[in-house]
């Protein structure tokens, strides 16, 4: 058997998937329809709407077979998410990756596979919907494109899931979607012993922009920061949009001074940005940083509370220098 590999893209794949905040929720009959829909269309006994989890692979929707997961090692969809088209191995006991198995030598014993990747937003494959048969078999061109628009319904669905974690300006994640990662991300930090940080931005004067500009140049302006914040943190760390002109992002692993030196970073490409596009305005930012301490903090919504307090003690302490100063 052949272990399948992980996706380049693994972390943000990662992300992205626990954003929609699916796994482990019950069955829907949107998902049902399509794989009882795709069980008699292909005349196959189980049909699926598979999620690639980190260790393992959950079902949303399975038609025919009574399990609601495997393991990830020996599921057949982690090697389809490697991936852009369908996986199908026509018969499994002829297959090298596949013909040892568990799920091939044990139950259900399976003897034919064909899956269709699931895109998300940010180009990554949730997982897939899959055909399983216990004889062998192949699909022909005409049945592999039904499959593929099969697939591309599934999609649409978890795009419907998708929107309601994530705000349409900044295409970062929503409160909703922030704090579902971000629990994902302590409840990590918490079973390994690592350290956490949340850091909670406030645009400075971003109503004078709004009043004086528009809202057009405030949505620019909004969008800029996000850039930025993008590209100041890591890949691994969870970036949102809580609203209005505030943001937050939660550093897993990472010191007080790597912390800083993030915050510092973010300060000096701002001014590069801000020198770049000369619209008569500076974007500038307030920011507030709490550690995460498990004994303190058993929320998210209890972290946040504390970085926001943190971030508005930096607001008003940066207000009276100024005062003094004019």
């Amino acid at each position: 058997m052949l272990v399948p590999t992980t996706p380049c893209n693994e972390s943000a794949r990662l992300d992205a998937l626990h954003a929609l905040h699916i796994l482990d929720t019950s069955p829907e009959e949107r998902f049902d329809r399509l794989t009882r829909l795709a069980r008699r269309l292909f005349d196959v006994p189980i049909a699926v709407v598979s999620l690639v989890d980190a260790n393992r692979q959950w079902f949303k929707s399975c038609i025919g077979m009574e399990a609601s997961e495997t393991p990830r090692d020996v599921s057949f969809c982690a090697h389809a998410i490697l991936g852009d088209e369908i996986l199908m191995v026509p018969d499994t006991l002829a297959d090298e990756r596949f013909r040892d198995n568990p799920l091939v030598t044990g139950e259900p014993n399976i003897r034919f596979y064909a899956g269709c990747p699931l895109m998300i937003t940010n180009g990554g494959k949730a997982g897939t919907l899959c055909l399983i048969d216990l004889k062998p078999r192949a699909l022909d061109a005409e049945e592999r494109a039904l499959l593929h628009d099969l697939a591309r319904m599934a999609e649409q669905e978890l795009a419907a899931i998708q929107l309601a974690t994530l705000d349409d300006l900044t295409l970062l994640s929503n409160r909703r979607g922030f704090e579902v990662l971000a629990q994902h991300a302590l409840s990590a930090c918490k079973r390994t012993g690592k350290t956490a940080s949340l850091l909670f931005f406030d645009l400075n004067d971003f109503k004078q922009i709004n009043d004086n500009l528009g809202h057009a140049e405030g949505d620019r302006a909004l969008q800029s920061f996000a850039e930025v914040l993008r590209t100041a943190l890591r890949e691994s760390d969870v970036i949102g949009r809580l609203g209005g002109d505030e943001f937050v992002a939660l550093l897993s692993g990472a010191s007080n001074a790597e912390t800083q030196q993030v915050t510092q970073r973010l300060a000096k490409l701002l001014d590069e940005r801000n020198d770049e596009t000369r619209r008569g305005y500076q974007i500038r930012f307030s920011v507030g940083q709490a550690s995460y301490e498990p004994a303190r903090h058993g929320s998210v919504a209890e972290l946040l509370a504390a970085a926001d307090a943190a971030m508005y003690s930096h607001k008003q302490a940066s207000k009276a220098r100024s005062a003094r100063n004019s």
